[in-house]
């Protein structure tokens, strides 16, 4: 390429991709429209004006040629200007890379042929010289990046245009108003501030308060102006929440872009495979205007490719093969794109071998996903969704089920990570079809929150169906397996509890869901609730670590890990077996908590269990005392002022008993006058903390700390 003209590079790149895409859409139209072939001349004649402008050779030359075929237009050549197009975009590509494009010696031959005149005698076919097949982009094999053509490259790293890392244009409008909505966002968000300094200044009101004569009087007039402040911070945060999620709206507006350009980079890929496999296919393409969140669009690539290759490779037969079975010679894929209210359906369907399902379920005995005494009892449904198990298909393994099962479980991984889910109906001899239902735009995800011993982990909502509490009598071992015993069925499940090395709850409960057509059951001691979080995709992964497809920040700021449904639906984690890994096993910390009065008692009681502590209360030294006759405790934490014993009794009578000589104590009281502190450390306490400056931080640490956890 002449390196007068680099500058010029960028610009002619962008402008052929959108006239290829534009060509793309005008071919099919040709035979129906003659305003398409007004359209489709304008592009060739520009992008070959162009190419001559850069000395780009072969490409002016292929898109001269392709106005020449369309001049004499003979019957049957919208196939061969299809390919020229595809063609043009390979070279397209190979400029945006700074090299030079080259001509297809097949291609050229059949134009010539094309082009010869139409009262000579018919030449004779020139065939195809052979080629190398299309690499699949989820294929990780160790074969070399040079090895994949053009439109397979341009398709797994989204340089095609249209594709998944295409440029977004924006409207400047739009931007605007996203500017906007942000600063009334920040305006809102900055007012509460002033709600902050009130609920602070109530608070050193209330610290004063407790040196007045009457300190209820002054807990009434607290009550009330705290009532206040809880409405006026109500209404704050519904209108920033209203306002969030109008600009939220409008980010997500700019993020969709329509589907035209990564469909036609699938029906260019297919078209191409099947030409390297001596095959012939049609594609038929439908809803290239349904808009998608680009993000999600580009998490989807690399499996919406996987699918066009099972399609072509193991769907479509030869031509000789169709043509015995009383088929066209050339095959038909449909590639369907259709909104559907919030989501979007994305369909591929070939006319192809179809699905046979007693081979499936013969490849399923063999692999042991099924029991050989239960193969008969399967049914078509449960049978295709075997297909989407990981590791139940190799490439020998896919000759033996008519190649449907190839990387399906990748397909679903990738699916379920953008919140969608994956079907996949088919007719053997006839034809298959998968669906892939995603969200329309990527809001944040709803995950459960669910407890396993002291661990906290995420389970997307999306796959969960229900929940119901696991009775510990039904519970059997079974092959190797865990399962729960209803009534009416019997439930395979996940013991998470095991997974993790955790101490599990007597009674637990018993998660249920499906991922992409796979049942999925997990045992957790509880679920705590159901919050919407980002989710951050885990870049370096290591053995552990393995079950976690993400990490997501709670409201709160904490981190949690998100669960990997579909890690989770592999038939290996439905063993009861230990897992090799070191189990983690996290302190169970007992608090006892001594208070006569309700509220504060219940105060300090919250702030300790959020820390994750197992906390009894006591209302009096008398019931304390009793409660450590039952029950074994890491720590006490325990006022001065109460009825009967007080305080320091308490914590001198706990001293003088051998059991609890060091049991830690830790004081949490109104009295600051340096000689309370004094006598609370003389009679044995750990720790003295003022109820006026209490935080809640350092009484955490303290009770850590104190009790070795």
């Amino acid at each position: 390429m002449d390196p007068e003209f680099a500058d010029l590079v960028p610009l002619f790149v962008e402008e052929a991709r959108d006239r290829i895409e534009r060509l793309a859409t005008f071919l099919p139209q040709l035979e129906a429209d003659a305003q398409a072939a007004v359209e489709v001349k304008r592009e060739l004649h520009t992008l070959k004006g162009a190419g001559r402008m850069l000395r780009l050779a072969a490409l002016a030359e292929l898109a001269h040629t392709a106005e020449e075929i369309l001049h004499v237009h003979p019957p049957g050549t919208s196939g061969l200007l299809t390919r020229v197009v595809d063609h043009l975009s390979h070279m397209v590509e190979a400029v945006s890379r700074g090299a030079e494009p080259e001509h297809d010696p097949g291609l050229s031959a059949l134009l010539a042929g094309a082009l010869a005149p139409q009262e000579a005698a018919p030449a004779a076919p020139v065939p195809e010289p052979a080629a190398t097949p299309p690499t699949d982009p989820t294929d990780r094999s160790d074969r070399s990046e040079e090895a994949k053509p053009e439109a397979a490259r341009a398709a797994a790293t989204g340089s095609a245009r249209g594709g998944l890392g295409s440029d977004v244009r924006v409207d400047a409008a739009a931007l605007d108003a996203v500017a906007e909505r942000a600063t009334q966002v920040r305006i809102m968000a900055l007012a509460g501030r002033q709600v902050i300094e009130r609920i602070y200044e109530l608070a050193r009101l209330a610290e004063d308060g407790l040196h007045e004569p009457q300190p209820t009087q002054v807990l009434a007039v607290l009550a009330t102006m705290l009532r206040r402040v809880a409405v006026e911070l109500e209404g704050g945060q519904r209108r920033l929440i209203r306002s969030s999620e109008e600009q939220l709206e409008r980010m997500l507006a700019l993020q969709l872009q329509p589907l035209r350009g990564s469909l036609l980079v699938l029906a260019r890929y297919a078209r191409e495979l099947a030409r390297s496999l001596g095959r012939e296919v049609e594609v038929d393409l439908a809803g290239e205007e349904t808009r998608l969140d680009r993000r999600i669009a580009r998490e989807l690539e690399d499996a919406l490719l996987h699918l066009i290759r099972n399609a072509v490779d193991h769907g479509i037969e030869p031509p000789e093969v169709r043509i015995a079975q009383g088929k066209p010679r050339v095959g038909r894929i449909q590639v369907h794109a259709a909104a559907d209210g919030p989501r979007v359906r994305l369909t591929i369907r070939d006319d192809g071998e179809g699905i046979h399902i007693d081979r499936v379920v013969q490849r399923a005995v063999a692999v042991g996903l099924v029991e050989a005494a239960n193969a008969p009892s399967i049914g078509r449904t449960e049978a295709l969704r075997l297909l989407f198990a990981p590791g139940f298909s190799t490439r020998k393994q896919v000759s033996e089920v008519s190649g449907r099962g190839v990387g399906l479980d990748v397909v679903a991984s990738a699916v379920n990570r953008v919140g969608g889910e994956v079907f996949l109906d088919s007719e053997a001899g006839r034809w298959t079809t998968v669906t892939v239902e995603v969200p329309v735009a990527r809001r944040g995800e709803a995950v459960l929150l669910l407890r396993i011993g002291q661990l906290r982990v995420g389970l997307p909502t999306s796959v969960v169906r229900r929940a119901v509490r696991l009775d510990p009598a039904t519970v059997v071992e079974r092959d190797g397996r865990t399962l729960a015993r209803f009534p009416d069925r019997l439930v395979p499940f996940i013991p998470l509890a095991r997974l993790y090395g955790q101490p599990a709850e007597e009674e637990q409960l018993l998660v249920e869901g499906v991922v992409s057509g796979q049942p999925l059951a997990l045992a957790v001691d509880d679920v705590e609730g159901e919050q919407e979080v980002l989710v951050r995709p885990i870049t370096r992964k290591v053995v552990t670590d393995r079950l976690l497809e993400g990490i997501a920040l709670l409201a709160s700021g904490e981190p949690v890990g998100v669960l990997s449904p579909s890690v989770l639906a592999q038939r290996e984690y439905l063993r009861a077996l230990p897992v090799s890994r070191e189990p983690i096993v996290i302190k169970k910390v007992r608090v006892l908590l001594v208070d006569d009065s309700l509220v504060t008692r219940e105060m300090e009681r919250r702030l300790l269990e959020d820390a994750g502590f197992k906390v009894a209360a006591a209302s009096d030294a008398d019931e304390a005392l009793s409660l450590l006759g039952e029950t074994s405790f890491d720590c006490v934490v325990t006022d001065i002022e109460m009825p009967g014993m007080d305080g320091f009794e308490l914590t001198a009578q706990l001293r003088a008993m051998e059991h609890f000589a060091h049991l830690p104590i830790i004081v949490v009281s109104t009295r600051d006058r340096p000689e309370d502190r004094l006598r609370g450390l003389k009679v044995g306490a750990d720790a003295y903390l003022t109820k006026q400056g209490l935080n809640a931080g350092e009484l955490v640490d303290l009770v850590r700390r104190l009790s070795g956890s």
